[in-house]
This record gives structure tokens, sequence and C-alpha cells, in this order.
């Protein structure tokens, strides 16, 4: 395909926090954006030159805004297959819609990667009552139930210690289609960020070391020493995926560190990722620029560290005893604000993040864990 040049107008389906940095790193190079959202004044839509608002259903409105644009991205994947059809029918839009039906639905995409030799967490899938007691039968214990399609930082999953409680968590589930996959033991939990251009370049950020609390993701540090020794498999593995899936743009592949060393792909999510966000103050290319660049033709951009670097997410529940202390929060000078200008704060919600560059992995932790936790000075 001849380039996308700047100038030219992107579309992003999909209104949140991802939109809107990645909406900062097209006008920077030169582009207009559109964005597509299901409510009006979104984070996205704040800073894009014009925002539609529809469902996400709404296949006439869609088609609408996929004519205002000269090619697609996606900040949210979870969209019917009739309205990535009706995109594709439009004209340009990245990544297409088959690597939405397979990343978007957990048993299609465990399957797809397994088959391809990839490693992926044990699984079965659970679609009726026989496919149930199969599973219980089959399935070393401890497992995760989680539903088929949705569901996310831990929402649409049970624990099932044992076979006897499988039946209950399925009830639990709405007796939904859902997967069954084994619980791994692991030491880590890292992510790959990969972009892969029109024309096959690749290139990867990563592992990133990241850290959980209540299922969301709390804080993610790269490079971390610790973990450079998975690097070469790590990159091959998320390789291997994008090039499976025939991806053009970004994509990152979530792992476990297993006991024994190995690599156990969790998730994939076809989009930026949150991990990823401090690419933008640890990179010569971000995540976002890398994006715009790949779906636009252009020649991918350098994604090696310049500093290690720290991120840490900022959640609603920092505002439940008023505004937290910006003032204080800043006082490194190293430390860099990202609020994405979400109308109002919930426990839970991702409000925004804490990012700051050091001369190690280390430092970077510790310093913005700090200036978090200063937030709550009043």
């Amino acid at each position: 395909m001849q380039p996308i040049l700047p100038g030219s107008t992107l579309g992003v389906l999909g209104s949140g926090q991802l939109g809107r940095m990645f909406a900062f790193a097209a006008h920077q190079l030169g582009y207009h954006v559109h964005t597509y959202s299901h409510e009006p004044n979104s984070p996205c839509g704040q800073v894009a030159e014009q925002e539609f608002v529809g469902d996400y259903n709404d296949t006439a409105a869609i088609a609408n805004f996929a004519r205002s644009v000269d090619v697609v991205t996606f900040e949210f994947e979870n969209i019917s297959s009739d309205a990535a059809r009706v995109i594709e029918q439009e004209g340009l839009v990245y990544p297409g819609g088959h690597v939405l039906h397979i990343s978007q639905h957990r048993i299609r995409e465990k399957t797809t990667l397994s088959e391809a030799g990839l490693p992926v967490t044990p699984f079965l899938p659970v679609r009726n009552q026989e496919d149930l007691e199969h599973a219980a039968a089959a399935m070393p214990f401890p497992c995760i139930l989680k539903t088929a399609f949705g569901g996310y930082d831990g929402k649409g999953q049970v624990s099932v210690p044992h076979a006897q409680s499988l039946a209950s968590a399925w009830e639990e589930l709405g007796q939904q289609e859902a997967i069954l996959e084994q619980r791994i033991e692991f030491t880590h939990e890292i992510s790959v960020v990969a972009v892969r251009s029109t024309t096959g370049e690749l290139c990867c950020c990563g592992p990133i070391r990241n850290e959980h609390r209540n299922h969301i993701l709390d804080l993610s540090v790269w490079p971390d020493p610790e973990m450079s020794r998975y690097e070469i498999a790590a990159r091959e593995i998320a390789r291997g995926v994008l090039e499976t899936l025939d991806v053009v743009g970004v994509m990152c592949i979530e792992m476990f560190v297993t006991r024994d060393n190995q690599l156990m792909i969790n998730e994939v999510a076809p989009r930026p990722h949150n991990s990823g966000h401090l690419t933008i103050e640890a990179c010569c290319s971000s995540q976002f620029e890398q994006q715009v660049r790949a779906i636009c033709g252009l020649p991918l951009g350098c994604m090696q560290p310049r500093h290690p670097a720290a991120m840490a997410n900022l959640l609603g529940d920092l505002w439940s005893d008023g505004e937290p202390n910006w003032v204080a929060a800043l006082q490194d000078p190293r430390v860099k604000l990202h609020l994405y200008g979400k109308h109002s704060a919930r426990p839970g919600r991702k409000m925004g993040h804490l990012t700051c560059v050091a001369d190690s992995a280390e430092e970077a932790a510790r310093t913005v864990l700090a200036a978090r936790e200063a937030l709550h000075s009043r």
C-alpha cells in the first residue's frame, strides 16, 4: 500500500485513554484524528478534531464514521463482528476484523495460538453440560473459569479450587460460554508490547515486569535486570503471535514466568496496553507513535529504552477523600503525570498514571511509588 501521509485523518474506534494518547501521538506527527465514542466529551473526544457518538453495535453510525477517515484503528476491541465488517467495507482498518474476531473470544484465541505451537496455559472450552463434565474430569485443579467473551481486570472470571466447585462457578457466570484454564504457579507476570507494520517490519518492547493488585495492573517496570534473561524468548513468542494472527498495528502479549523459568501466554490484546504507557517517557517512539506509524505504512521508530522507567496506575480510589495532592506527588522533577480526562472517579477505574525515568529500574519504581503515596497527603 501507499503510505498514508501526515495531513490525513486517522480514525480510532473507542474513546478512552488509549485513544487519547494515540491522538496526542498522531497530532505530533501531523495527522488529524476522529474518534467513535459511546458517550460525548470522552477522553479521546476532548482532543480529537471530531467525535462521533453512537452505540458500538450501530453499524450505520460506524460506517458513517469510517467514511470520514483514511484508516481506522482500535482502542476498544469488544465490538460486534458485524461492526468490524462494516468498517472493512468502507476502507482500511488495522488490525483487521479477523484479529478482533479471534482475540475478543478467549476460546478462539487460545485455540489459534495453541495450534500455531505457541505456549499457552492449558485450557478446555465449557459450552454445555457435557463440556463441563469433561473439564471436571480432565483438567488438573485448581483452575480459573472465565467467560469466553468480554471481561477484563478480573471481571468475568471465577476461581475454581477443585472439580466439585466447577458447576457452581459456571452458574455464577450465568452458564454462558466459558473457558477453563489451569491456574499456573508463576514467579512473575510480564508483557511484550509488539508492533508490526504493513510491510511486515516488527519491533518489540519488553519484557516489561508487571505487578497487579486486585486483578488490576498496579506497577510496570522496564527494563528490569531480573527479566532480561527472558528477552529473546519473550520477543520470539510475541513475533509468533503477531505473525500467526497477521497483525498490523500494536499488540500486547501478557505472559507468566513459571517456577521452572518457562514462558506461557496468558492473554493478548490487539491494541496499545496499560503496561506500555511508560514507553512515552522511556523510548524514542512510544507505543502510540508506533501505532500511528504502523497503520499509516511509515517506517517504525525505535523502542530501545533511553532510561529505565516505571509506571504506577492511578485508580479512582485516590479521590475517595477529595482531590489528590498533585503538588506533593510532583515534587520530584523526574515524575510525570498523565490524567485521562474522565469525568467521575470510581473505585477501580483507571483515571491516570505516573511515570518516572531514573538511572535504574529499582530507583524508578521506588520514586514513582513514593510519588503516588504522596497523593494521599492532604
